[in-house]
């Protein structure tokens, strides 16, 4: 079975015959290539163009990330189920302002229904209630700029109410700050949201659509926006659940985040406890009509197909809503 592979030691990651050999100061590590889904690099590691060839031919993405833990890029294989065809219509859906509203709305009402079960799993009832009421006119919003600033508000209260949810002192939350996060909270969120982001971009590239367009996130300078379109809709059920599960267990406490002047960040040991959980979390399985189990890792692909068939015109897209 294939699984995602995280690297934190530094050194050099080469290619020896049809296996990865990862060789440092205190390391000799041996990866057989049919056993990777992907690869994290969180410390200094060199490559070599023969290295990027091969996992090219096997159609493995490397994600890397700063020594802070926060995503800075991807090496992405040329798309082996590329297709003009869908790359032509998502385009087309980018540049018709009613269509690209669509699937913005679509984005950002599956993130509220989301939030919402969350706000009610843990007895936030008056608040999950405002949230679904607040959808009721989210289809009078005739822009992306005002949906964008819709959807700011409720996650502002959203965060809010985990000071309800998590109830730590070390983990208030008072507010969002990304650039860098100034507290412990905001770097689990921007720890989580980073790996959400590059665990949608692997599922993406597993399917026929161009992650280059994104349609609730402008289209522009980044390279990748379609996976944190389709992350705002998994951000509540993955990231935000591990993130209260670590912290209310004190699996994650105070001892495992540094702090830089203005910035907090996760400890090598924090960021591993961290993925570890988060791992366990994408191998949960749930009902999905019609399939029956599948993981949560499995639902992020589920996503991708539901777009493709709308993009097809097949069956208008739907966000994903957890039951519970």
């Amino acid at each position: 079975m294939k699984r995602n592979i995280y690297i934190f030691q530094s050194g050099e990651l080469r290619r020896k015959d049809n296996t990865l050999l990862l060789e440092g100061e205190n390391i000799k590590r041996s990866i057989p290539i049919n056993a990777v889904s992907d690869i994290h690099i969180f410390g200094e590691v060199s490559l070599n163009n023969k290295l990027l060839v091969f996992l090219s031919q096997n159609h493995i993405a490397v994600h890397f990330f700063n020594y802070y833990g926060y995503y800075v890029g991807s090496f992405y294989p040329r798309e082996y189920y590329n297709s003009g065809l869908i790359t032509l219509i998502q385009a087309k859906h980018y540049l018709d302002a009613e269509k690209r509203l669509y699937l913005a709305r679509s984005f950002v009402i599956g993130g509220v229904l989301n939030m919402s079960k969350n706000l009610g799993r843990y007895g936030l009832k008056d608040l999950e209630s405002e949230f679904l009421n607040s959808l009721k006119g989210i289809n009078d919003i005739g822009d992306i700029p005002s949906l964008m600033a819709f959807e700011g508000n409720l996650r502002g209260k959203y965060y809010n109410a985990w000071n309800e949810i998590i109830g730590k002192e070390a983990f208030l939350f008072d507010k969002r700050t990304r650039r860098p996060p100034e507290n412990p909270i905001n770097a689990l969120i921007s720890f989580g949201n980073s790996l959400i982001y590059t665990t949608t971009l692997s599922q993406i590239y597993r399917t026929h659509l161009d992650p280059r367009i994104g349609y609730l996130h402008e289209t522009n300078r980044r390279s990748f926006t379609l996976n944190l379109d389709i992350a705002e809709v998994f951000k509540p059920i993955i990231v935000d659940r591990v993130i209260f599960r670590l912290v209310n267990r004190r699996q994650i406490t105070e001892k495992h985040f540094n702090n830089d002047a203005n910035m907090s960040y996760l400890t090598r040991k924090g960021m591993k406890i961290f993925i570890n959980e988060y791992e366990k979390k994408l191998s949960e399985t749930i009902r999905y009509p019609n399939i029956g189990k599948v993981s949560y890792r499995r639902l992020i692909r589920l996503e991708c197909y539901k777009l493709y068939k709308h993009f097809l015109g097949e069956k208008p897209y739907t966000p994903y809503t957890i039951k519970e």
